[in-house]
Order: C-alpha cells, then sequence, then structure tokens
C-alpha cells in the first residue's frame, strides 16, 4: 500500500493551504478589510419567479452544495430550481447566495481560481468544504453565520422582500448549505423579522446552531444518504448525548420533522435531484423532491393564501 503516503504527501499540504484561506476570508470580512459584494453582475436577476406586481406566496433562498463557485446554480441545483419555479410561480427564488464566501463572492470569478479551474479542478470542491468546516469551528461560527446571514438579507431586500411584512422566507439547502442555512437563522431574524421555515436536502451540517428564531426545520434524508450519515457521526452537537445542542434543542422543542426520501443517495443517477431515476410511484426523484419541498412550503403559505 505505497500508494497512501503519496496521497497524503500531496493532499496533506493542500488542504493546509485551502484551510488558511478558508479562514483568511472570513478574518477579512470580520476586520472590515474587505467589503462584501452586493450587487449582481448585469443579466443575472436578483430573483426568479413570481413578478415584482405583487407579493409573493413566499421567498425561496435555495443554497447549494459544495459545487457551488458561480452565481448561477450548479447543474443539479439549476434542475431544482426550475422544477420549483415551474410547479409554483407564486413563489420568488433566489439561487445567487454564495454560501461559502463571506466575502459574496463567486470562487470561479477569481482571477487566480480561473486558471486552477483549468488545471485542477477538485480544488474548488476541497475550497468549499473547508469553507463549510470554518463555518462549523466554534471559533468563527459566529463570524461567518453573521457574514452569510448578512447577504442573504441583502439579497432578499433586493429582491423586493419588505422586513416585518409577514411573508415566509424558506431557506432550501442542499448538503453543505444547510450549515450555512442554520447557521444565518439569528441574522435573518435580526435584520428581517420574517418567519423562517428550513429544508434540508440531504444536509451536512454540525448541530450547533441556533434555530430558536426558526418556525420549523424538515430534514428530507434517505437511509441510502452516505454523506449526510457522515455528518451525524462526525460532529458531536448531532448525538443525541449533547442535549444542549442547538440541534437538540430543536428536536426537544417539536421543531424538526424528518422526511424518508429512500431509496435516493446523494449523489449520482438515483440522487434526490436526480431526473434519471425512477421511484416505484413513476415518479423521478427530481419530482419526488419538488413535490414534497413544495408542500412543505405551503405549510406556511397557506394561512396567508386568499379564501
Amino acid at each position: 500500500m505505497t500508494w497512501f503516503p503519496l496521497v497524503a504527501l500531496v493532499l496533506g499540504p493542500v488542504l493546509l493551504v485551502e484551510a488558511l484561506l478558508a479562514r483568511y476570508e472570513v478574518m477579512l470580512y470580520t476586520a472590515g478589510w474587505r467589503t462584501p459584494a452586493a450587487d449582481l453582475p448585469p443579466g443575472v436577476p436578483y430573483a426568479r419567479g413570481a413578478g415584482p406586481d405583487r407579493p409573493p406566496a413566499a421567498y425561496l433562498v435555495y443554497l447549494d452544495g459544495i459545487g457551488k463557485r458561480r452565481f448561477t446554480d450548479t447543474r443539479d441545483g439549476g434542475q431544482l430550481v426550475k422544477a420549483l419555479i415551474a410547479a409554483a410561480p407564486d413563489l420568488r427564488v433566489l439561487g445567487q447566495v454564495q454560501p461559502y464566501s463571506p466575502l459574496a463572492a463567486p470562487l470561479a470569478d477569481r482571477p487566480v481560481w480561473v486558471r486552477i479551474r483549468r488545471h485542477a479542478g477538485l480544488l474548488l470542491f476541497l475550497h468549499n468544504v473547508m469553507q463549510i468546516f470554518v463555518a462549523a469551528d466554534r471559533r468563527y461560527r459566529p463570524l461567518y453565520n453573521r457574514a452569510v446571514g448578512a447577504q442573504i438579507a441583502g439579497q432578499l431586500r433586493r429582491a423586493g422582500y419588505r422586513p416585518d411584512s409577514g411573508i415566509p422566507v424558506v431557506l432550501l439547502s442542499y448538503s453543505g448549505g444547510a450549515q450555512v442555512a442554520t447557521g444565518a437563522v439569528p441574522e435573518l431574524h435580526a435584520r428581517l423579522g420574517a418567519p423562517l421555515l428550513l429544508i434540508t436536502l440531504g444536509g451536512f451540517h454540525n448541530g450547533a446552531n441556533d434555530l430558536t428564531h426558526a418556525l420549523h426545520l424538515h430534514q428530507l434524508t434517505s437511509a441510502h444518504d452516505r454523506i449526510e450519515r457522515v455528518g451525524t457521526w462526525l460532529f458531536p452537537q448531532r448525538w443525541r448525548l449533547l442535549r444542549g445542542s442547538g440541534w437538540n434543542r430543536a428536536r426537544r422543542a417539536g421543531k424538526v420533522t424528518v422526511h424518508r426520501m429512500d431509496p435516493a443517495t446523494h449523489l449520482g443517477r438515483r440522487s434526490y435531484i436526480s431526473p434519471h431515476s425512477h421511484r416505484p410511484d413513476g415518479r423521478s426523484h427530481l419530482e419526488h423532491t419538488t413535490d414534497t419541498v413544495l408542500a412543505l412550503v405551503r405549510t406556511v403559505t397557506a394561512a396567508d393564501a386568499p379564501p
């Protein structure tokens, strides 16, 4: 097994550099040396779906997985967003938030990373993985949560959200986006006073964030999702033994509901967002996930719907 030392020798320094870079960005934000980007590039809408002529039934913010590196969604995430907009045109959907950048700067648009992507695209994924662990680190978590929470609040305002309007905000997160979604709750509550509904899809998060100001969290998961299961093992705050963690307090308060999406997987042709693999009822996994998400969104919009 001579390959293992070689892999460790190569990946070890790379992971160390990535860890330092991930912390560097959140420290730049905290020190005020860099101002987060606020405006979107020309041609990128602040929201899709319901138009500005009347208030939408809800605002849905999609927080993509570690493949997110542009203002546009990943291939799989983009399919889910398009399906949601097509099935629920009364929603105003935001997909441009950068969950892995406290400075709201897309990784693929940075000159250095453009060159890296051409020669070592795996590094972009490693960068975002490291950002998840920075967001979960107790030393940096409050700073990271504040930065991305402020980014989401700013994008919602630009998309037409009026603070204290009572219109629900749904944070739909996939994979590592769940760490950011759960962390953004206190900042969004403070800035917008919005009713907040969280939906995690194969959510990978450490369970430390406070969910007091969330209406509810719906956990969409599957017994075949190995990546989410790793998160439940890896982070002690997800263990039932640590009763004081944010996750366990939310569970005891009845704020967490688990929805089984078996036999979907986290990635691949049978993933939650796959249009190619079908369930016993004939629906694709993408159709099933879309239907499930919209049914959960309607639990917070039904009370405001016209008779």
